[in-house]
């Protein structure tokens, strides 16, 4: 973000993921007999069963997203997960895009759901240059995977210098995408909103923040209407990348001048409520939601105003949502981050900065330990309900079969 931040000492970690990689490498000559393969990216060979095993073999990469960090701190250890890391960002380098795809997603998945600063700081260029590449060479899930976990290694790392190296080399490469009609609609809308993120985490040059408006203001602004005597604006194929394209770019206005606030509203104030007359439910949502945050910013955040307030709630701590701009800001967020939301709530820094929320608790073991329950008491709490309500419900049939035969 264009504000003072503490940065980080640059630390050029290639080397070291490199390092940590050996004993992946190793782990998979041995999978395939001892012998080692040359490897050959980005050819267009499909997954074979040999490269699919390699995958697996580190790890499922859905197995991250299920069951989120309790999973990680009941079942494996820290060693455990960074060895699987490691194998995974080496498949990134896989001759099949299959296998890259899988490991991508593997590696958001675990950064989604687990803080990793540490690991992640030492190898953010090894993964920065096999994002770029998958950008560059891949196809569209393969692309749309390396965009996600873009995103989700700014969140990591937070503002500061290597988040700014981060954007400043694929920032070139997903405006081109964003930009080139040839390009999947599905990949374009994913760059978009990794666009919008990474800028408001690392944008330190107001005058590149200015540049990634325009650019994503010129991607939504296709769908204003066209024709006076239109009522109402039609969806087309589009209409979901104009969509992340707004709700980007009303993302980075949080963080801009209050001149250049209302230099949008005035420029947008007769056209954005337009868009509340689409026939997609969700531009007429992200159009009215737009325009609430827009006046917010306008007004100044402090103003009186009529929000219905949320309550987030994640361990011992909650957090109320009271305007638009913490209810725009934490979907986005939640949207990247998925069920790792409330874990990120509590751990990351650079969240806990963006809703102020201080200093991430410190709580010891014993408290913990109250305060947590364990899988199996989860399962047996939920059997108990489950038996319950299958009970409650055969009585209700018992009930209507007796009524039937009296009749």
């Amino acid at each position: 973000m264009p504000k003072n931040k503490k940065r980080n000492t640059p630390h050029r970690g290639g080397s070291a993921g490199g390092g940590g990689g050996s004993g992946a490498a190793a782990a998979t000559a041995a999978t395939a007999g001892g012998q080692h393969r040359n490897v050959q990216p980005f050819s267009d060979e499909d997954a074979s069963i040999e490269t699919m095993s390699h995958c697996s073999g580190y790890s499922d990469p859905s197995s991250f997203a299920e069951d989120g960090p309790e999973v990680l701190d009941e079942e494996g250890t820290q060693e455990d997960l960074e060895y699987k890391l490691k194998g995974l960002i080496d498949l990134t380098l896989d001759k099949s895009a299959k296998t890259r795809q899988a490991a991508l997603e593997g590696i958001k998945n675990a950064l989604a759901s687990k803080m990793l600063y540490e690991f992640i700081l030492e190898r953010r260029m090894t993964l920065t240059d096999s994002i770029e590449r998958c950008l560059k060479k891949g196809k569209s899930d393969e692309q749309r995977a390396a965009a996600a976990l873009a995103s989700v290694l700014c969140i990591q790392l937070g503002p500061g210098i290597e988040s700014e190296e981060i954007l400043k080399t694929l920032g070139p490469i997903l405006k081109k995408i964003i930009c080139d009609g040839a390009a999947s609609i599905q990949v374009r809308q994913t760059c978009a909103t990794c666009f919008g993120v990474c800028s408001f985490i690392a944008t330190d040059d107001i005058t590149e923040l200015y540049s990634t408006l325009e650019c994503l203001e010129n991607i939504f602004a296709k769908s204003y209407l066209k024709e006076k005597d239109t009522t109402v604006i039609c969806s087309t194929p589009n209409t979901v990348l104009h969509i992340s394209s707004l709700l980007a770019w009303t993302l980075l206005l949080t963080i801009c001048p209050i001149n250049e606030v209302k230099k949008k509203l005035e420029m947008h104030f007769h056209k954005l409520p337009s868009l509340l007359s689409c026939d997609d439910v969700n531009m007429r949502i992200a159009a009215g939601e737009s325009l609430a945050l827009l006046f917010e910013l306008a007004r100044g955040i402090e103003s009186e105003r009529d929000f219905p307030t949320e309550t987030v709630k994640f361990g011992p701590e909650r957090m109320y949502i009271d305007c638009w701009v913490k209810k725009h800001t934490y979907d986005t967020f939640k949207e990247i981050l998925g069920s790792g939301m409330q874990y990120h709530l509590q751990s990351n820094e650079f969240l806990r900065n963006v809703f102020e929320l201080g200093p991430p608790v410190m709580l010891d073991a014993a408290t913990l330990k109250t305060m947590k329950i364990s899988r199996f008491e989860r399962h047996l709490y939920n059997s108990a309900a489950f038996k319950a309500r299958t009970k409650a419900r055969s009585k209700c049939r018992d009930k209507r079969a007796d009524v039937g035969e009296f009749f």
